[in-house]
């Protein structure tokens, strides 16, 4: 049976298109909602009681779209709403879904707590089962916790009153897609699927939930002329079974970014009688990423990266799209500037981006939020690395492996210590997060933390963020690579963060921030930086903004050790207006020009392999 939903209801879209099943329903809309400043709700009865307020769910209370807007500190919030289960989903299991909830959320379905989940920016899904009690009616009850003063990954939010600099308005509370989805006692998991370009296969390993003997698991892959190959293997011994399915070399269709094919893949659980107990519909990329002294290829080619930083926030959602069609616009927008991808920036963005990155063949790089680990900022220690960073950083490798569209792994941002410091717990946490990546997936790329403190001697990629404004005194900068001394982040009191570089690939992974709002520039001085940020001198015309744009992209394109940049960045923020466009999206500048200084062909993709 397939569910179908209600147009009017926000956000509507499956919020997992790479595991999905036909039994679903959207709970996005209307809920209960009540603020609960000191966080005393439970106490004072909240979770039985009817909330004081409306709130539009999946937008977070801070958003216009929730129809709540409230900026200031909440230490909880409490969502109420209740739900009808079809009665052919009580022979089953019902599991209640969570894209993303910030920060510390408890469940409770018909007064029993069914869950607790610490992370704002990873998905959870609950067993209500027993909580329906056999009953198709229910009330489910929510608290998110997330305290200014609670130490956790935050990415961008602020962490005192006003959004300033590049400190953005924080997300509390229900901010991704919330939905129930009907399963078999005996149902299939996520599975894991990594591509073998060079034995031209897919590896899948496909964890089942209460397996039982008898069943089979079967796993098949398709393209659009029909099944490319079918592979089945018995519930056993194995808790997780694996499978290989193999690519004959007239079915062969690599992913790349000219051609971003994908193969649809269908998981089935068959019982004895060979009824098909449980379906879920996937698909997969059959590409590779492999490293060759300085080079980072792509199916074994150089494809130079033009990347831009992307912060995933608009005005009226915040971390929250408004629509499905506006994740689709960002890339968009990226491509029409001459970008071919995107560091997807101090957020763990929505599945459905990583969708419409994979189809339309868009070269990403996946981050961790903990931008101020180790003491910088104007609060200090918030975001000091604890083992909840590892833990929530394991949740997304769980969720995105499957994603051709990754091309690298970055577990932390700008981590900020001198080689000498005696604290070591940071370092502990960054071989941890650069451990875990490897270990759940060998076939990427990871960078240990990008910028500042490289401090994990077998980083995959070297890396630095550079916003020198000068195009000659940049060049100078950039010039050690070819002598094996690149340019490095060093403390304020210049001393060095990193361990010695040691011939890894190597980009500079943020650059530019060119600081420029047109409307300003003819209303003030330019140094209300609380109302305008970016990074340096501001230019004073859009003509200086090209001037500077394209001398220090080209630095980049012209070094043949390089193999990629990320410009910062894809859209003012807010206050921080260094954007290619403005926050609502509408042109800033002519793009022509500045998809023609792109189009240059790098030096890294001149370099003969032979």
């Amino acid at each position: 049976m397939r569910m179908t939903h209600d147009l009017a209801v926000p956000r509507n879209e499956h919020p997992r298109p790479q595991w999905r099943r036909d039994q679903w329903l959207c709970l996005n809309g209307e809920w209960q909602f009540e603020l609960d400043k000191s966080d005393s709700g439970f106490e004072r009865g909240l979770r039985d009681a009817e909330l004081n307020s409306r709130i539009i769910v999946p937008f977070a209370p801070e958003s216009s779209l929730s129809g709540i807007g409230h900026v200031d500190f909440m230490a909880a919030v409490w969502y109420r709403r209740e739900f009808t289960v079809p009665d052919e989903w009580l022979s089953g299991r019902v599991l209640m879904n969570f894209q993303a909830v910030d920060y510390d959320t408890t469940v409770w379905v018909n007064g029993v707590e069914v869950g607790r989940h610490r992370g704002g920016f990873t998905p959870f899904g609950l067993d209500i089962t027993a909580a329906l009690a056999g009953k198709t009616r229910a009330a489910v009850v929510v608290r998110a916790r997330d305290s200014r003063d609670s130490v956790q990954p935050r990415g961008k939010q602020a962490t005192w009153y006003a959004n300033t600099h590049c400190f953005y308005t924080r997300t509390t509370g229900i901010w991704q897609s919330v939905w129930l989805e009907a399963v078999p006692a005996t149902h299939l998991r996520r599975p894991r699927i990594t591509p073998d370009v060079t034995g031209s296969r897919f590896h899948v390993e496909t964890p089942v939930s209460d397996p039982k003997r008898g069943i089979t698991v079967q796993v098949e892959l398709s393209d659009a002329s029909g099944v490319v190959s079918r592979e089945s293997i018995p519930l056993g011994h194995d808790l997780c079974p694996r499978l290989v399915l193999d690519v004959p070399a007239e079915r062969r269709r690599l992913w790349t970014p000219a051609d971003p094919h994908l193969y649809s893949l269908r998981f089935r659980l068959i019982d004895s009688a060979g009824a098909v107990t449980d379906e879920v519909h996937s698909y997969a990329g059959l590409r590779s990423v492999s490293i060759e002294g300085q080079a980072v290829l792509i199916n074994g080619e150089r494809v130079f990266q033009r990347l831009v930083l992307d912060q995933g926030y608009w005005p009226d959602g915040i971390m929250t799209a408004p629509s499905d069609a506006a994740l689709v616009r960002d890339i968009e927008l990226a491509r029409d500037a001459g970008f071919n991808g995107a560091r997807l920036h101090q957020k763990v963005f929505e599945e459905r981006f990583l969708y419409h990155a994979d189809r339309m063949g868009y070269l990403v790089w996946a981050e961790f939020p903990d931008w101020g680990a180790g003491g910088q900022g104007p609060r200090g220690d918030n975001q000091r690395p604890t083992p909840s960073y590892v833990a929530e950083w394991i949740e997304v490798l769980e969720r995105d492996h499957n994603h051709p569209s990754i091309i690298g792994w970055c577990p932390l941002n700008e981590t900020h210590q001198a080689l000498h410091d005696r604290t070591t717990v940071l370092d502990d946490v960054t071989k941890g997060m650069f451990k875990a990546a490897k270990n759940a997936d060998p076939s990427r790329p990871v960078i240990d933390a990008s910028g500042y403190s490289h401090r994990v001697p077998e980083t995959d990629v070297w890396d630095s963020h550079c916003y020198e404004q000068d195009p000659a005194e940049f060049a100078i900068a950039q010039s050690g690579l070819a002598h094996g001394k690149p340019f490095t982040n060093l403390t304020p009191d210049d001393e060095p963060m990193s361990l010695a570089y040691t011939g890894q690939p190597y980009m500079v992974s943020e650059y530019g921030g060119i600081w420029w709002n047109p409307e300003l520039a003819r209303a003030s001085d330019g140094t209300d930086r609380a109302e305008s940020w970016g990074y340096g001198q501001r230019v004073s015309s859009e003509e200086e903004f090209f001037e500077r744009f394209e001398g220090l992209t080209k630095v980049l394109l012209e070094n043949p050790s390089m193999f990629g940049y990320c410009y910062t960045q894809l859209t003012d923020v807010f206050q921080e207006q260094n954007g290619i466009y403005r926050f609502d999206r509408s042109e800033k500048f002519p793009l022509d020009r500045i998809r023609d200084v792109q189009r240059t062909i790098a030096a890294f993709e001149k370099v003969d392999p032979t």
